[in-house]
């Protein structure tokens, strides 16, 4: 089959996921614009992909049709046509079902601390060292407990941020952020005296070097930033400040 000349009925940029963190999921909700006997066009950066796409398509009834280079070195167009009407029937069921299991998902750790100022935290395959809740020297062993939770906003983010810039055809070379944070009184935290040890406020700065319009750039920014469940829980509990800037 000729992919070069395939008009595809849909498109679907599924970023940097793979097959068993979402993607699968995103490619079930896109397919159900599809007509039957069209063709889904999925654009990907993730390499393993490649080798989970044409098993998966077997397995429910849609027809693999082959892939293409994209418009990056690590991007490939994978194109599938959506199968007869009881493969319809059967995705519509897996949907409803992948997204009852969703929402339904936990996120699961376990923390152990045997002193010395210090927890570990194990969750899936990783494990990482917390020092002390908040600490006020300017070299430690471990990050603090609120530097662990300064780096997971930011994290999510920023790698949340470049994900969809990609998606929306943005090039975006670095995303930056910086994240500061007060509490509301430092001496209630040591004990010295009653009052409330929450965080008063986080300031992001964050940084995007691109040369594309700065007002589709902040577009996708405000996206990111109503779809980071770290953001919106912590805006929640306390006042986030949010400065972007383009360079």
């Amino acid at each position: 089959m000729d992919l070069e000349g395939l008009a595809p009925d849909h498109r679907l940029d599924g970023g940097d996921l793979d097959c068993g963190s979402g993607l699968v999921l995103l490619i079930r909700e896109h397919m159900q614009r599809v007509p039957e006997g069209g063709v889904l066009e999925l654009r990907s950066r993730e390499r393993t992909v490649c080798d989970d796409l044409p098993p998966w398509c077997r397995m429910v009834g849609h027809e693999y049709l082959g892939q293409l280079p994209g418009a990056t070195d690590v991007e490939k167009r994978f194109f599938v046509r959506r199968g007869a009407a009881q493969a319809v029937a059967a995705e519509v069921a897996a949907l409803a079902d992948d997204k009852a299991r969703a929402r339904q998902y936990e996120w699961r750790l376990r923390a152990r601390s045997t002193g010395g100022m210090r927890t570990t935290a194990y969750c899936r395959n990783f494990s990482f060292t917390v020092g002390q809740p908040a600490s006020f020297e300017e070299k430690d062993e471990h990050p603090s407990a609120v530097e662990v939770l300064l780096g997971a906003l930011a994290g999510d983010l920023a790698t949340g941020f470049f994900t969809a810039c990609a998606r929306a055809g943005l090039q975006v070379d670095d995303v930056e952020i910086t994240a500061r944070a007060k509490l509301v009184n430092v001496l209630a935290h040591l004990g010295l005296e009653e009052g409330d040890p929450s965080l008063e406020s986080v300031v992001l700065k964050v940084f995007a070097s691109t040369l594309e319009d700065e007002t589709k750039v902040r577009a996708v920014w405000e996206e990111t930033w109503r779809r980071s469940p770290v953001a919106m829980t912590l805006a929640k509990a306390t006042r986030l400040d949010v400065q972007l800037s383009t360079i």
